[in-house]
């Protein structure tokens, strides 16, 4: 019988692409998620029955304990930007991966890989940064031979940055952000998920730090989105201090009402992120390490970008036709 891979997370923005890989790679894949029902969409990534949803909480002891059954291998990549509510930083980013790689490491699972991420510190500036060196912390200390990938920022057909940034785009001449120059390395997801292949088939251990070929500032890689989407926006970068008013606003909103109306847009742990470059350090292990040439952003983007030009699709056919009137 083939082997298993519990992902927990596996519907999510990576984890579906580390489900795609193993599936490719032969393996039975369990995606351990809290509806299984909204994560119907992994099963065609392999043969009928080789890729399943299961119900799993990775607050409740019990429930990660069953998801992992007979696993051969283990994959987290369960992560929150939610400060309050049941599945906060604590519970979800820094309690729920040492409770995972603990039950792993009981069971008796070959491998354990971990999705992390840039500036994990349990001395971090930010809440987020402190919750995931807590959970990077927790893993070792339970299963010293884990795998623990820190991406950069990471783009993908499906990502919360470039796509988020261009819908804000169509709403009028400006286009907010708050640390215009502080740089990011955007990390390819795809990319990522061959990072924890190797992890999950035990031919890499230990950190990597993940980022892609490229670094830029805030503000330049919203110019990059702008020249793909051919929309002319003024990059208005909000001071880091108005920006803490703001968010500060907004959270205090968002408790007066116990979250009923949960912070989206700016919180004030996210302001402190801000304030912070989120590229690989020097001399960490990455990509090179593990023998992988991360993806450009220019051969990526305008893949899926191309649905926030004002013609659409039509883009580049007018623009064609446009060129051959020329000739």
């Amino acid at each position: 019988m083939s082997k298993l891979v519990t992902i927990f997370g596996g519907s999510g923005f990576v984890g579906r692409y580390i489900a795609r890989r193993m599936a490719k790679e032969g393996w039975r894949v369990r995606v351990a998620v809290r509806r299984p029902n909204e994560a119907l969409h992994v099963k065609p990534y392999g043969a009928v029955g080789q890729v399943e949803p299961v119900l799993c909480n990775v607050r409740d002891e019990g429930s990660v304990r069953a998801a992992m059954a007979g696993a051969d291998a283990v994959v987290n990549c369960v992560g929150t930007f939610d400060r309050g509510g049941k599945n906060n930083f604590t519970a979800v980013q820094a309690e729920a991966p040492g409770r995972i790689a603990r039950l792993a490491a009981e069971a008796g699972v070959e491998s354990l890989v971990h999705l992390s991420a840039i500036g994990a510190d349990v001395e971090g500036a930010s809440l987020y940064a402190q919750s995931k060196g807590a959970g990077e912390a927790a893993v070792l200390a339970a299963f010293p031979t884990a795998m623990i990938l820190r991406p950069s920022v990471i783009f993908g057909t499906e990502d919360q940055f470039f796509n988020r940034f261009a819908a804000m785009s169509r709403m009028g001449p400006l286009l907010p952000v708050v640390g215009a120059e502080t740089r990011f390395q955007p990390v390819h997801v795809d990319d990522v998920a061959q990072a924890a292949v190797k992890g999950v088939l035990g031919q890499a251990h230990g950190i990597y730090e993940l980022g892609g070929p490229e670094v830029e500032t805030f503000r330049a890689l919203m110019g990059k989105m702008l020249g793909i989407i051919r929309r002319r926006r003024l990059v208005l970068n909000i001071p880091f201090f108005a920006a803490r008013i703001m968010a500060t606003g907004l959270d205090f909103a968002s408790a007066l009402t116990l979250g009923l109306f949960p912070n989206k847009m700016l919180t004030r742990d996210q302001v402190t992120s801000l304030g912070s470059d989120n590229v690989v350090a020097e001399g960490a292990k990455g990509f090179a390490d593990l023998g992988i040439e991360p993806a450009d952003m220019d051969s990526v983007l305008p893949e899926y970008l191309w649905c926030f030009r004002p013609s659409g699709q039509y883009a580049a056919i007018k623009e064609s036709a446009k060129n051959l009137r020329k000739a």
